[in-house]
C-alpha cells in the first residue's frame, strides 16, 4: 500500500512538500511518493491522460492523489474512484475520467465537503490529502457513492495531442500504442516523424516516435530534444498516416 501524488505544483516552493507532510501526518505508516509534480499547469484535460497511463503502473490497493485544480475554491465537487482495484482522489473537473474509461470496472464516490478549517486555495493539502490518507489507512471513503463525474465521462479515450514534455524534451502524446499502427508516420507541427524502437536505433538528431514505458506514443530526438521542433508544445496536434 502506498500513496502516489500527481500534481502541477512543481518541486520548487512549498506546495508539494506541504501535501507530502500532510499525508505523513494523517497516515504515517503509509509510504507517499511524488509521481508527477509537473503535470501540465492548470490543464486537467491533458493531465487526465497521464493519470490514466501512470496510474496503471501502481499496485492494486494503492491510492493516487491527483491534483490539477484550477477551479480550487469553487463549487466543483471532490471525487473518489476505484478503478480495477486502485483508488483515485481528486477534483470533479475531468482529471480522473480517462482512467475510468480505460478500466475494466470503475466505481465512484462524492467526497464529503471540505472542513471549515480548509484553506479555500489549498484543497489539495486540506481536503484531498486527508481523504487519500483515510482511504489508505481504513479502506473507507469519506463520502457517498455516486454515478460519476458531473455530466458523465466526457473525455475521449485517446487524445491526438502532445500532453507532456519531459526533462529531456521528449513529447508524450495522449495516444495509446494500440491506437497507432506500428509502421505509421506521425506528423507534428508539419514535421514528419518515423517509427522507431529505442533511442540508439535512430540517427543522431533524427526525430522518431516510439511506445514509451507506460504505453503512450512519444516523440523523441536521438541525442536531442523533440521540443525544439518548431511548434512542438503541450497541446500541439498529432496526426498519422500508414507507411
Amino acid at each position: 500500500m502506498a500513496i502516489h501524488l500527481i500534481t502541477d505544483f512543481g518541486l520548487e516552493g512549498p506546495y508539494t512538500g506541504q501535501v507530502l507532510a500532510r499525508l505523513h501526518a494523517e497516515a504515517p505508516a503509509v509510504p507517499a511518493f511524488c509521481l508527477f509534480a509537473d503535470a501540465p499547469a492548470f490543464d486537467a484535460e491533458r493531465s487526465a491522460y497521464l493519470v490514466s497511463a501512470y496510474g496503471k503502473t501502481t499496485a492494486q490497493g494503492d491510492v493516487l492523489l491527483c491534483i490539477v485544480d484550477p477551479g480550487v475554491g469553487t463549487e466543483r465537487a471532490g471525487l473518489v474512484m476505484n478503478a480495477d482495484g486502485r483508488w483515485f482522489v481528486g477534483p470533479d473537473n475531468g482529471l480522473l475520467e480517462v482512467a475510468a474509461l480505460h478500466a475494466d470496472a470503475a466505481r465512484w464516490w462524492r467526497l464529503d465537503p471540505p472542513p471549515r478549517t480548509a484553506s479555500a486555495t489549498f484543497h489539495g493539502r486540506d481536503w484531498f490529502a486527508p481523504a487519500a490518507a483515510s482511504i489508505a489507512v481504513t479502506g473507507a471513503v469519506p463520502g457517498h457513492s455516486c454515478a460519476g463525474p458531473a455530466g458523465g465521462c466526457l473525455r475521449p479515450p485517446d487524445l491526438a495531442e502532445i500532453v507532456y514534455i519531459d526533462h529531456y524534451g521528449n513529447a508524450m502524446t495522449g495516444l495509446r500504442a494500440a491506437k497507432v499502427p506500428a509502421s505509421a508516420r506521425l506528423c507534428v507541427c508539419g514535421t514528419m516523424v518515423v517509427p522507431g524502437s529505442v533511442f540508439a536505433a535512430a540517427e543522431p538528431r533524427m526525430p522518431f516516435w516510439y511506445v514509451n514505458s507506460n504505453g503512450l506514443i512519444e516523440i523523441a530526438v536521438n541525442r536531442g530534444r523533440a521540443d525544439r521542433i518548431p511548434g512542438v508544445a503541450v497541446g500541439a496536434p498529432v496526426t498519422w498516416t500508414n507507411s
